[in-house]
Order: C-alpha cells, then structure tokens, then sequence
C-alpha cells in the first residue's frame, strides 16, 4: 500500500544516506588497502539503491495515480447517488372520455358539480331559515291611549256614558280602566283607557266613534298616547 511503499523509500533513503557518508569517509581518508574494491563495492550498492528507490518512486506514484482516479470514481458515484431524485411524472390527467357510455362515469367529479351542490345546500339553509322565521310571531305594534270623554252638562248619566263607550268594539281594540274626574261646575268627564294595534285601529276611528254617542258625549280629547 502507499504508506508501506511510503516506509520503503524512507528506508533506501536512509541507506543511500549511509552509503554516502561511507563514500564519504573513504574519501577523507586518501584511501587505504582494499578500498577500490570497497569503493566499488559502495558504487554499486548505492546505483542499486537509487535504482530501487526510482523504482519504487514509480510504483508510489502509480500507486496515487490509482488512488485517485478510484476516489474520483466514487467521488462521481456518490455524487449521483446524493443528485436530488428525479420527481417521479406526475400523472396526466385523464383524456375526456368519448361520448359513450363512459359519460355517466366521474371518478373525481367536477367543479360544477362542487358548486351546484354548495348552492344547494346554501338554498336549503336558506329556506329552512325562512320557515323557522316565519313560524315566529310577528311583532305587532300597539299603542296605550288615556282618553277623556266630555259630557253635555252635570245631569249628563256618566255611568250610561262608559256603557255606551265601552259598547265600541272592533279587532285591536281593548278597553281598559276608566274613572270619574271633576272639571268644575259640578261636571265631571270619563277618563278611560284602551290599548289600540296601531294597524288596525286608529285615533280618528275612536273619535268618530264615541262622539256618535252625541246625546251623551260633547267630545273627546287624547289625554296620553303611550307607544307599547
């Protein structure tokens, strides 16, 4: 592997370091005898040497070179692998079907078939609405009047005059309490009450009414007219 051929250049190095220093020494020394055979000797060893460490070089290098044209390799594997997945189709929708019997066939429905039904149910709010209104009772306005009814003179018969009055009847009229009060001289006018629905009865009506008592009644005035 690289880090033993790594080891391996490191070791001859170190040899041819050491072989140096013996070439070195000899040469110091002026030589001796013996040394041409041990110079020659040291020559070749350190020519091995070299050749084995260019040798060695070459495989390192092819070693790297191998190296890292695997690491590219995965490199370019493991970026495909990581590339953002491609989305899957997304499905066509279904061709409109020919006018045969597939026309009664709707496996998804239709907006117009969404809204026609939200406006059904809509409507059918709407008029269960209406008809729970509808069963409510509708609000009638009435009004409460304080009404004094005038006599001729004091021999006027008060007690006939609120008969004959109370005798007026008609749909949203009702009659209420009445009493006697002085005025002066001895005469004394009715004071009653009635409570009128504003629709259906009207003050015109009451005045038309009790003043037609005309041998008993001078006339009639509204006293108070209260809104009920």
């Amino acid at each position: 592997d690289i880090k033993g051929g790594k080891s391996g250049g490191s070791t001859i190095k170190n040899e041819i370091a050491e072989a140096r220093q013996q070439i070195q020494k000899v040469l110091n020394s002026g030589g001796s005898g013996g040394a041409p055979a041990d110079n020659s000797q040291v020559m070749n060893r350190v020519s091995s040497l070299e050749k084995e460490n260019r040798d060695l070089k070459k495989v390192v290098e092819d070693m790297k070179s191998l190296v890292q044209k695997l690491e590219n390799r995965v490199t370019k594997l493991e970026g495909g692998s990581s590339a953002p997945a491609a989305q899957a189709p997304v499905p066509k929708k279904p061709a409109p079907a020919d006018d045969d019997d597939d026309d009664d066939i709707d496996l998804f429905g239709s907006d117009d078939e969404v809204d026609e039904e939200a406006e059904k149910i809509r409507q059918e709010r709407l008029a269960a609405y209406e008809a729970k209104k509808s069963k409510k009772p509708a609000l009638i306005a009435k009004s409460s009047l304080l009404l004094d009814v005038k006599p001729w003179d004091d021999e006027t018969d008060m007690k006939k005059m609120e008969q004959e009055v109370r005798k007026i009847t008609a749909d949203g009229l009702l009659w209420g309490q009445a009493k006697l009060v002085p005025i002066g001289y001895g005469i004394k006018k009715l004071q009653i009450n009635c409570v009128i629905e504003d629709d259906k009865i009207s003050t015109d009506f009451l005045e038309e009414e009790i003043t037609a008592i005309e041998d008993l009644v001078q006339s009639m005035d509204i006293a108070a007219f209260n809104k009920i």
